[in-house]
């Protein structure tokens, strides 16, 4: 995720889990954020490893980071993971600031976040069924006058909000194959997302892209949507 001037970029890691300052221009890591210790992967924390920080976002002023579980914790109920909001400067020290509770659809994981102008989240929501293939399906939320988690249990009654934006299965296959059994041909390992500029009739774009793994049965594909936001 590229910060205000273009300068430095953020990278976030599902595995350890981390949020690291890279140099935009050398590739050198600068700087690290502080994670809370309930987020290391277990035994270190309560974490599952690959299920930890899949998705980041910055405000658009700057100040406001938000990185996304794909799973829950130990100790939460689940399906219920959690989004930290770090608070800071573009380019300077970013703290944990809160903690919000979003329950995913079940089975799906919570894999991107996307910052809206307004002060809201697009997140996008992803799962994988041997036989079936794919559903990938993007909410509107907010952590807005939301309860902060950080020292309570995350369960369904303290959950953000949500609102659905598209599901990719109703959008038309649009010459698209699979390599893979699936409900649309469109559908794969999406888990990326970036909000773009204006379409006409008050749409937005917003970008997706799928993640090959490496494999014989995914394909790498980069998707623009007009959604209305």
């Amino acid at each position: 995720m590229a910060e205000r001037g273009g300068r430095t970029v953020l990278v976030s890691s599902e595995t350890e889990p981390s949020i690291r300052r890279f140099d935009a221009r050398t590739g050198r890591q600068r700087a690290e954020l502080p994670v809370p210790e309930r987020f290391r992967v277990a035994p270190a924390g309560d974490a599952v490893r690959n299920q930890t920080f899949e998705a980041l976002t910055a405000a658009r002023d700057g100040r406001t980071l938000y990185a996304g579980m794909e799973g829950a914790l130990a100790g939460d109920e689940p399906g219920v993971n959690r989004i930290v909001r770090y608070a800071g400067r573009s380019g300077g020290a970013y703290r944990p600031a809160a903690q919000y509770a979003y329950a995913t659809d079940p089975g799906l994981g919570l894999v991107e976040l996307a910052a809206l102008p307004d002060g809201g989240l697009l997140a996008l929501e992803r799962g994988w069924t041997s036989g079936v293939g794919n559903t990938v399906r993007v909410y509107r939320t907010s952590t807005r006058g939301a309860r902060d988690v950080s020292a309570r249990r995350a369960e369904p009654s303290a959950a953000l909000g949500k609102e659905l934006l598209v599901d990719l299965v109703d959008c038309p296959p649009s010459g698209a194959v699979a390599k893979q059994p699936q409900p649309n041909p469109l559908l794969d390992n999406i888990e990326g997302m970036a909000l773009g500029g204006r379409t006409g009739h008050g749409r937005r774009v917003l970008y997706l892209v799928s993640d090959d793994n490496g494999g014989a049965t995914q394909i790498t594909r980069v998707y623009a949507l007009a959604v209305r936001v």
